[in-house]
């Protein structure tokens, strides 16, 4: 299995530019490299989960927090304690790595430059067992074998070549299996996108998204998947706790959870793909999706409307992984040279595209449209999907985008209407 991780860009110098990528292969393990492995993200999870407890005492009662030099002390001082004494038996540089992670976290909480500002919270066992190598791993020249620090060399199921330098390597487990994720530095020509077309797209919940040119693409279905999951979820209640049936129902259900998502990567995967080869701009709404799947139990004094409706809503759009889509597009369209555009998303299925009269009943169904004025039909998603293209070219319009590198490297931007996509 390979998966490309979100990249970001360092610097550009001499028509020429290095950028980070990561490759994720599954590990071939044995029983007793499955125990170190395990050990190892158990000590590195019990060190954040004790060194957040510690910053949060103090950020309750107005104290400066800890940051890693003086975490990193304490955690030397745990490592000769009797009752941490555990944590020696993991490489230093994994519990290194895990103190750097939490006080990066917590700048990032107080960063006023960050959109997303939210506190770290607790591991669980069981939900993030990871743990990262910033030096002293080795990769062999046929790529086929990895050496890790304190556990040795360890086969690796590789699926493509890796390219660039390796900079540092996350061992991770996902179910019953463990991963390795390479992050590697490679030094690439500024990028001509293949494409000159410009698309808009409306992401929905009937349909996974709709674009300006009238194709679209179905949601991602995992209805299976979570009928087996909620019948295994009932066996379960029945069950004693962290009794052996217990822990092997609780395996099937990983499993499971699992498979569904493997089902969104892949789907999310090819579809964001095929996009950004064949547009060099695409047009989204700049969907608010943690404000969009609030709660809505409401209080003690006034409960919520609609609770079990709105709960669904959430779970569907949840599973639909907008999120993660919109991400995907993102740095796909930065290794390939092209643009993701996000416009105002307010009205865009309630705007007429013919004659911009705005109503609410101009769509009076979840997919029907008619304009009152000028009697416009359509589908609600595409006439969504036309009137973010439309604010997408106002944006360019205005200048709010540079395209002046797009504009050097010769894209010429262009609706593309004529030739629909077909979009498995």
């Amino acid at each position: 299995m390979t998966k490309w991780v979100v990249p970001f860009l360092l610097t550009v110098y001499n028509n020429s530019m290095i950028i980070r990528k990561a490759y994720k292969f599954r590990l071939k393990t044995t029983p007793d490299i499955n125990a170190k492995m395990a050990q190892y993200a158990g000590n590195c999870r019990f060190l954040w989960n004790k060194a957040l407890a510690i910053n949060l005492f103090k950020l309750q009662n107005k104290q400066k927090i800890c940051y890693y030099q003086e975490l990193d002390f304490f955690s030397k001082l745990w490592k000769k304690s009797e009752e941490y004494g555990f944590l020696i038996l993991s490489p230093a540089q994994t519990i290194q790595q895990t103190l750097k992670q939490l006080e990066r976290a917590f700048k990032d909480a107080f960063d006023k430059n960050q959109p997303l500002k939210r506190m770290p919270t607790f591991k669980k066992k069981g939900e993030v067992n990871s743990f990262s190598f910033p030096q002293g791993f080795k990769i062999d020249k046929n790529g086929k074998r990895i050496f890790l620090p304190k556990i040795g060399w360890v086969n690796v199921r590789k699926s493509q070549a890796i390219l660039g330098k390796a900079k540092n390597v996350t061992v991770s487990q996902k179910g019953k299996h463990w991963f390795v994720s390479i992050q590697v530095e490679q030094e690439v020509a500024p990028p001509k996108h293949p494409s000159n077309a410009m698309i808009g797209g409306d992401l929905g919940v009937k349909r996974l998204i709709t674009l300006s040119d009238g194709s679209f693409v179905e949601p991602i279905d995992t209805s299976k998947q979570t009928i087996r999951i909620k019948r295994l979820q009932k066996k379960l209640a029945r069950k004693v706790k962290f009794s052996s049936n217990w822990k092997k129902l609780k395996a099937k259900i990983t499993t499971f959870h699992t498979k569904v998502a493997n089902i969104r990567h892949d789907k999310l995967h090819k579809i964001s793909t095929q996009l950004s080869k064949s547009h060099a701009i695409i047009v989204l709404e700049d969907l608010k999706i943690r404000n969009m799947t609030k709660n809505s139990k409401g209080n003690s004094e006034q409960y919520g409307k609609m609770v079990k409706q709105k709960s669904g809503l959430n779970r569907v759009i949840l599973n639909q992984g907008w999120g993660m889509f919109k991400e995907m597009l993102k740095y796909k369209q930065d290794w390939l040279g092209g643009q993701v555009i996000f416009v105002d998303p307010k009205h865009t299925s309630q705007t007429c595209p013919a004659c911009d009269h705005q109503s609410k009943d101009n769509r009076l169904t979840q997919s029907k449209f008619e304009c009152v004025k000028c009697c416009y039909q359509n589908n609600a998603d595409h006439v969504g999907a036309l009137n973010i293209l439309a604010r997408g070219h106002r944006v360019l319009a205005c200048g709010e985008i540079d395209i002046s590198q797009l504009v050097e490297a010769g894209t010429c931007i262009v609706s593309d209407h004529k030739a629909p996509m077909v979009l498995n």
